[in-house]
Order: C-alpha cells, then sequence, then structure tokens
C-alpha cells in the first residue's frame, strides 16, 4: 500500500503531468517544514500556533490522501477548547510519521 494517494491530485491536474509534480513540489516544500514548526508549538505548549500549522496542512494531506484528518482534529481541539492534550503527543507524531514516509516515497517516485 502506498504511503500517499494521488487520485485527488491527478483529477485536479487533468492529465497535465508538468502540474502534478508541482502540486507534488509544492507539497514537499511546504509539509515538512510546517510539520517541523507545529511540533516546535506543541513542546512548547503553544496551542494557537500549533493549530494555525495543523489547520494549514489539512488541505495539502487531503488532497495527497494521508488520512490525517482524526490527528489534526485532536490538536485543533486542544487549542479551541483545551481538550486531548494528552492525546497531543501522539497525533502530533503520527502526522510527524507519514509526512515524512509520504515525502520520501514522493522524492523517489516523481525523482525530485
Amino acid at each position: 500500500m502506498s504511503s500517499y494517494n494521488l487520485d485527488e491530485v491527478k483529477e485536479m491536474a487533468g492529465g497535465d503531468d508538468d502540474f502534478m509534480k508541482v502540486v507534488v513540489q509544492t507539497f514537499l516544500e511546504e509539509l515538512p517544514p510546517d510539520v517541523e514548526a507545529m511540533n516546535e508549538a506543541i513542546a512548547n505548549g503553544n496551542s494557537s500556533l500549533a493549530y494555525q500549522y495543523a489547520h494549514k496542512m489539512k488541505p495539502n494531506l487531503q488532497l495527497f490522501g494521508l488520512n490525517l484528518m482524526n490527528q489534526i482534529r485532536i490538536i485543533e481541539a486542544w487549542s479551541k477548547e483545551g481538550k486531548m492534550k494528552d492525546e497531543v503527543p501522539e497525533a502530533a507524531a503520527m502526522i510527524s510519521k507519514k509526512v515524512n514516509v509520504a515525502s520520501s516515497a514522493l522524492k523517489r517516485d516523481f525523482n525530485l
């Protein structure tokens, strides 16, 4: 099973391989630093900054089929309502792992 799903990207690109590559490059440029910044915010107890990064990542995570919405919701719930704080480290770890694995696979698959 692949660590990502390009169905939505392909649909959006409408057969334009160059556009698809740009979307993949954007993912690779934006997601890993955002994940790092989110993790730093969590480590510092800055829930509002963690929320901003988690929220910003949602469209890309969905676009690439990473199935991390539950983990994003945990971080958002912690930020908005102070709930689920105990689940935040595990959620962040899962986001980090999946983004790292997908990034490596995308780099390999697109020769980037």
